[in-house]
């Protein structure tokens, strides 16, 4: 049977994510440094190559005792890295980051910027996943709403002889903040995550070290949050949801160092998202009520509608019918009233094609496949044609929702134009919904568009996985 060699294991990244105890990271860098295969990792370990699969990508923890063991032993865990497992007990700044976390205690522009650090991978390493990971229910809906009623925190740097943060260098980093996105609906996020990381931390060391006013330090703030808000979409698409957590976190303590309400109402709803895709439903309908809260003195419109279709989505997973499909008619109808004074420059897509792309995607989860199927077709021919990514997102769930009410024709035609888009998007998301369209096209393998559609399949997935 193959072995791990020596080499694999030679590695500054291996190193980092042991003491983190990032074993999905772990698990993914040894593997790909070794050349060997999920399946042969499953013979040497004991686990599932899905759950080998599921962790790699950020979509399951790896935790408990008897499994590090089995994982750790099976991966031939040199003994001379042993101690790096010893990181988070011994870590001197792990108290610091405990407080950086905690809702209760004032927030700082200094816990603002530890936040970050953590989010980051900065020197504060060492407990941000399992620290920052650990707020969920109860926990998570005192950070959200402490974030909507916490007062602001000062922001202005004293004179360190750093990089003066004039106005014309912070339209330039928004800018670049401002490409990223767009480019996020043509090429999928997991091509931008590096980069995007890059750039906030470049606005973080700003912060630590530039020299600004109080003014120029909140716009500083607004635009590290609007950053931090896009590179932890970027992880979450590409399947980092731990990473994507924390990120989304500190993003909100930026947005609201920032003193710009509808930036706080973009994190809660990005971490509504995380709540209705990977977590509990129920935090995404907190954080897009909370949100909603805090804008209500705002005249924006879209905004509104956008977290509105942020709550269906978790009441819809909760089987919730009537608050999802109330929670939808009140976005639609907000939709049609237009942009308003305050809706943001970042929100520039939200429109009647995608509020009824996010009614499909809210009938399929309460079972109504016909009625998904035709608010797909409504939404269909919104995006414009560079959206790729997006366009291929929506199609996919598509073809799910017309195969599932038994339009297996229909949905194979509408499957073979998803798959006709996604060479060259790397998306986790995407990956999902084409992995469940084809797992609907089984049921009908005995079928000839079905048939030929799961061949498609087959090669295109494949490739994406190579």
């Amino acid at each position: 049977m193959p072995t791990i060699p020596d080499r694999a294991w030679r590695d500054e990244r291996v190193y980092q994510a042991l003491a983190a105890w990032d074993f999905g990271t772990v698990l993914r860098l040894i593997r790909h440094r070794s050349g060997l295969s999920q399946k042969t990792i499953q013979d040497l370990t004991g686990l599932a190559q899905g759950f080998i699969s599921s962790a790699e990508r950020g979509f399951k923890e790896i935790n408990g005792r008897e499994t590090i063991i089995e994982l750790l032993t099976g991966l031939g865990l040199p003994s001379d890295l042993r101690p790096l497992l010893l990181t988070p007990f011994a870590q001197v700044e792990s108290q610091r980051l405990v407080e950086a976390i905690d809702p209760v205690l004032p927030w700082t522009a200094a816990r603002m910027v530890t936040s970050l650090e953590a989010a980051v991978g900065g020197t504060m390493n060492g407990l941000n996943r399992r620290s920052v990971i650990a707020l969920g229910g109860a926990g998570l809906t005192h950070y959200i709403l402490q974030a909507a009623i916490a007062p602001p925190e000062a922001v202005a740097a004293t004179t360190r002889n750093g990089i003066s943060v004039s106005g014309k260098l912070l339209a330039s980093l928004q800018s670049t903040t401002d490409a990223l996105r767009q480019a996020d609906a043509s090429h999928g996020s997991g091509n931008l995550a590096r980069a995007a990381t890059a750039h906030l931390k470049v606005l973080l060391g700003l912060l630590k070290e530039g020299d600004f006013s109080e003014e120029t330090g909140r716009r500083l703030a607004a635009v590290t949050a609007d950053t931090a808000i896009q590179t932890g979409w970027y992880h979450f698409d590409g399947g980092a949801h731990a990473v994507a957590h924390n990120l989304l976190l500190a993003a909100l303590r930026a947005a609201h160092a920032s003193g710009d309400s509808r930036l706080r109402a973009g994190a809660l709803s990005f971490l509504a998202i995380h709540g209705y895709s990977a977590g509990d439903p129920r935090d995404a309908i907190t954080a897009a009520r909370t949100a909603r809260q805090v804008i209500t003195d705002q005249d924006a419109p879209a905004l509104h509608a956008m977290l509105l279709t942020r709550q269906a989505r978790g009441h819809a997973r909760l089987r919730e019918e009537n608050q999802a499909l109330n929670a939808l008619e009140e976005a639609r109808l907000l939709c049609d009233r237009g942009r308003g004074e305050d809706d943001p420059h970042w929100l520039y897509w939200i429109n009647t094609g995608e509020i009824m792309g996010q009614t499909g995607s809210c009938l399929l989860d309460l079972g109504r496949p016909d009625q998904a199927a035709e608010a797909f077709a409504d939404a269909r021919n919104a995006f414009a044609p560079e959206e790729v990514r997006t366009r291929a997102q929506f199609l996919s769930r598509a073809a799910t929702a017309q195969m599932r009410a038994g339009d297996v024709e229909a949905g194979s035609a509408t499957g073979h134009e998803v798959l006709a888009l996604v060479t060259g998007i790397r998306s986790a998301r995407l990956d999902d919904n084409l992995a469940t369209m084809l797992t609907e096209a089984r049921r009908y393998s005995s079928a000839a568009p079905a048939q030929d559609l799961l061949e498609h399949g087959q090669t295109v997935m494949e490739e994406r996985a190579a």
